[in-house]
């Protein structure tokens, strides 16, 4: 922290009868206490819960805004530190004008107050809040690179959807050897989980995030043209483990290249562009699968003739994407936050000059991501970084909601579709070619229902899509599954029961509509942002490792899965699974929505044991406002960002509730 901030007296403890009831407390677990005695019996809320950490909340306080409690001459002053500190000195009125702003960020149209700040850039402010959209032209393109990274991640994906029709005939692998065909599919995911994950750090580390995105999908390029020229299924195993290096490296960077350039108003839109776009890479899989069906001029020798030319060009096709985005990745900006981390402030500055639509726009979130990341550093200095991600809870329950996300994005099911609908609209009773086309449908559906997701996960919330959808997802799987005790009619002689194989087909189209708006965009945005930055590398090494490491296995096991449960069984077991991950979201799971990489430093402070009573207790006031539709008031938040008076005082408070218990 800067020398200039106000040092507060440890040893002063103030009563609950000394707090002005206009003060709103900073802990998650106190109300306002001007309001208390208003609220209806269903909304009540204990003031001194008897669970929950007691020492947390003077660091969240600490990380909530560094500038809180500050006059603004100190805060002058410490700006005037600053920009001679870190070779800005040019920047100075247009960083002071940035610090003001930055120390009323969290108070709602505190900027009109403020004297020193002209009339036009207090315009510009308000359009920052009524048009959030009007964002500068590099955002976008920024947003364009992070899709097409995604698209090349999408079309990796299910390229082999259709290929694999081909190639287990070519090389002939029987449905007898499922283990053989679950590892050809799953092979980029278990190396990404092993070794591509954890190339993130150190290439992020050394190459910046534009330079991983360029190595990682330069990988994508090569083994594309390396699997489509592989002459026996081991030679392809080999190309598509080294797949998974791009795969890894490429999902770790891109939402965290997202996350730290954009600004908090659309942060979780432009982030789950990540997975909007990968649906519509799987859909250009599906769109290969189905154009290449009928090809016959041959490439390589793996058989004198080839047998099999279609499933090459199936593959060959993923080339095109990532060739696309080596070329633009280098007209991006770096990312800002990547920069000061370097201690590249000038650098830093002007790649938020460019990623916003004013330079006292850029100067705010610069100066403001600086003192959040001061604070940070001061209070985390000196520690072990792989002991900091375990033993501190703000970064334990950032990977315990990391991986939960990660996990039920493989365990809702919905890969299953992507790497084996052909097979499953098979086995319902389509011929191949309509197998492909339907299957070319799932990707269509996955990509259009993806779009709402823009909107709505920064205003109805990551956490709400998730409750909204994993009940959605649960009862679709049943319905497919159970669609398949339907009579299959004599498949054999070409006599299908189309009742049988429409509600199959209608079964996983409403699950992909289902998943894109929720489990689809939330997990990889969520993951991105869930992190501090000194450790948001090896953070997101962690939730993408998760991910794709449970993709490896759900890929694996799907063939041995139906092998030995029927499809009824295999589609039930996942449907479980979003039943339990429906529970789980609505105690444990933390909303990040509209806030800052910095400020979720308090949202992840709250332990397991106080989130999930809060949402215990919040139980009757949901039934009375949604059920039987009654005016409530508002019920008390779990936590409150900004106000509350000095930081002297908020440790005032911290300490007299800790007495009180």
């Amino acid at each position: 922290m800067s020398s200039s901030l106000p040092v507060p007296n440890s040893h002063h403890t103030v009563s609950s009868s000394e707090k002005p009831a206009s003060i709103q407390s900073d802990s998650p677990t106190v109300i306002n206490d001007g309001k208390k005695n208003d609220l209806p019996p269903t909304a009540h809320y204990e003031e001194s819960p008897n669970f929950g950490p007691q020492h947390i909340e003077i660091s969240t306080a600490t990380l909530n805004n560094p500038l809180d409690g500050m006059s603004a001459e100190e805060v002058l002053r410490d700006v005037d530190k600053f920009v001679e500190d870190k070779g800005l000195l040019e920047h100075r009125e247009l960083f002071r004008k940035g610090a003001l702003l930055a120390r009323v960020a969290q108070r709602e149209g505190g900027f009109e107050d403020i004297s020193e700040i002209p009339e036009d850039e207090k315009k510009i402010l308000r359009e920052e809040i009524t048009h959030r959209w009007r964002q500068p032209f590099m955002l976008y393109f920024l947003a364009v690179l992070c899709a097409g990274s995604a698209i090349v991640q999408g079309m990796d994906q299910t390229a082999v959807n259709g290929a694999q029709q081909f190639y287990f005939d070519e090389f002939e692998i029987g449905p007898e050897k499922v283990y053989i065909r679950g590892l050809l599919n799953g092979a980029p995911y278990l190396c990404s989980c092993l070794i591509g994950c954890w190339t993130n750090a150190p290439l992020n580390k050394y190459l910046g995030r534009r330079g991983t995105i360029f190595i990682s999908c330069f990988i994508s390029f090569a083994s594309s043209f390396w699997m489509a020229a592989a002459d026996s299924w081991w030679n392809l195993l080999i190309a598509r483990f080294a797949l998974g290096l791009a795969v890894g490296a490429k999902s770790s960077t891109t939402p965290v290249y997202s996350a730290e350039s954009s600004p908090k108003a659309i942060r979780g839109a432009l982030g789950c562009q990540w997975q909007m776009w990968t649906a519509f890479g799987i859909m250009l899989g599906f769109v290969a699968s189905v154009v290449f069906q009928n090809v016959t001029a041959p490439i390589g020798q793996s058989i004198d003739p080839p047998r099999y030319p279609q499933w090459r060009w199936m593959l060959a096709s993923t080339a095109i994407p990532p060739m696309i985005v080596m070329i633009q990745v280098y007209f991006c900006p770096e990312s800002p936050r990547w920069y000061m981390e370097k201690g590249k402030y000038d650098k830093a500055f002007k790649s938020f000059s460019r990623l916003r639509n004013h330079p006292v726009l850029a100067s705010r979130d610069m100066y403001y991501a600086y003192k959040m990341l001061e604070a940070e550093k001061h209070q985390r200095e000196g520690k072990n970084l792989v002991k900091e991600f375990f033993t501190v809870r703000r970064n334990r329950r950032a990977a315990q909601s990391s991986f939960f996300v990660m996990f039920m994005q493989q365990f809702c099911g919905v890969n299953v579709i992507a790497y084996y609908s052909t097979q499953i609209f098979l086995d319902a009773g389509f011929s191949r070619s309509q197998a492909l086309l339907v299957s070319m449908g799932t990707g269509i559906v996955n990509w259009l229902f993806a779009i709402p997701a823009i909107y709505s996960i920064d205003t109805f919330g990551r956490r709400n899509l998730l409750l909204t959808t994993f009940p959605l997802l649960g009862l679709c799987l049943f319905f497919t599954g159970f669609s398949f005790w339907m009579p299959a009619g004599n498949v054999e002689a070409g006599e299908m029961s189309t009742g049988r194989v429409a509600m199959i087909a209608t079964g996983i189209y409403l699950f992909m509509a289902a998943y894109s708006p929720g489990e689809g965009p939330v997990p990889f945005t969520y993951s991105a942002e869930a992190f501090p930055l000194y450790i948001r590398d090896t953070g997101m090494s962690f939730a993408t490792a998760t991910c794709w490491g449970f993709n490896f296995i759900l890929s694996f096991t799907w063939p041995a899965l139906v092998d030995a449960f029927t499809p009824q069984g295999a589609f039930s077991w996942y449907a479980a699974w979003n039943f339990f991950a429906f529970f789980y979201t609505y105690f444990f799971l933390p909303e990040t929505k509209n806030l800052t990489l910095e400020e979720l430093d308090i949202v992840f402070s709250i332990g397991n044991r106080e989130h999930a009573t809060y949402y215990k207790k919040k139980l009757p006031w949901y039934f009375q406002k949604y059920i039987l539709r009654k005016q409530v008031e508002e019920y008390p938040p779990l936590y409150q960002l900004g106000g509350g008076g000095s930081m002297s005082e908020k440790i005032a408070r911290t300490q007299s509730r800790s007495s009180r218990r």
